[in-house]
């Protein structure tokens, strides 16, 4: 590809390519980290505790001489893993709600979207402590408690687009030539309300990767011995005059991979957004 077309393929797409570059990178690390740890993430070593970044450990060890590059590659599997999984139901759950409402309307409509504007009425991060305060600590629980308690926003977007989809002429064909109602949902107005899910659902992501996160630095996320990116912070708030790595390198890695989702979801409405010039 010549140097005209790569600049002009950056000028026109340069969110969405750089939003692909940071989650793909973040994704062959997680799937590459029995690999490229280079050591168990678990193992304690009392003759390595506290080093600072070096050749044998490249981002140091923590108090216990685990080492933190192995830790917070098998960090990034875990919030992977709670970012698609919890989005992965927020999203499935919403679209339902969305598409229900949009397509019966009236008593329906009213019902399940009055029930949105109470679940939007709570703020989703003190919803979601509410939540796991009264549940074990696990990481299945918190990509359940995540997915389910954001999911409004899709509902939202699926149900506008239900609204508008459902008055198309190609809808009054479907139904003029006797296809049911869960075969023009799924169909018809489902593939073509995709786009706006897909960007919301890739900043939904971000926005698990973030939340899991918090509650892993508040200690009723992710539980040790298991690491993830907010335990790892956890720590390194405990030893920041002496472990500046322990802080640094987990903060890094979570303000890259919200940044990676944020652009890969901007750069995607860009796309499929037909109004866009």
């Amino acid at each position: 590809m010549s140097g005209k077309k790569l600049r002009y393929l950056f000028a026109a797409h340069g969110l969405l390519i750089l939003g692909i570059f940071l989650v793909s990178g973040m994704a062959l690390a997680a799937f590459l980290a029995p690999w490229l740890a280079g050591c168990d993430p678990l193992r304690i070593d009392q003759n390595a505790i506290l080093l600072s970044p070096s050749l044998v450990h490249p981002l140091g060890t923590d108090s216990l001489g685990r080492d933190v590059w192995a830790r917070m590659l098998y960090g990034a599997r875990v919030s992977l893993q709670v970012g698609l999984v919890s989005v992965g139901i927020s999203v499935s759950i919403g679209t339902s709600v969305g598409l229900i409402a949009g397509w019966f309307r009236g008593l329906i409509d009213e019902c399940l979207m009055r029930f949105v504007d109470i679940m939007l009425c709570f703020p989703a991060f003190f919803l979601i402590l509410a939540v796991i305060a009264f549940l074990e600590p696990s990481l299945f629980n918190i990509m359940a408690v995540i997915g389910l308690t954001s999911w409004m926003g899709t509902a939202r977007l699926v149900r506008a687009e239900t609204l508008s989809l459902r008055e198309r002429e190609f809808i009054q064909a479907a139904r003029l030539s006797g296809a049911g109602t869960v075969r023009i949902l799924l169909r018809h107005i489902l593939p073509n309300a995709a786009a706006p899910v897909l960007v919301s659902a890739t900043l939904g992501v971000a926005g698990a990767i973030l939340t899991e996160s918090g509650l892993s630095f508040l200690g009723i996320g992710v539980q040790y011995p298991n690491p993830s990116w907010g335990n790892i912070l956890i720590e390194g708030k405990e030893t920041l005059g002496v472990a500046w790595w322990l802080s640094l390198f987990p903060g890094l890695a979570i303000l890259f991979a919200v940044l990676g989702y944020n652009l890969l979801g901007e750069g995607l409405r860009d796309l499929l957004d037909r109004r866009s010039p």
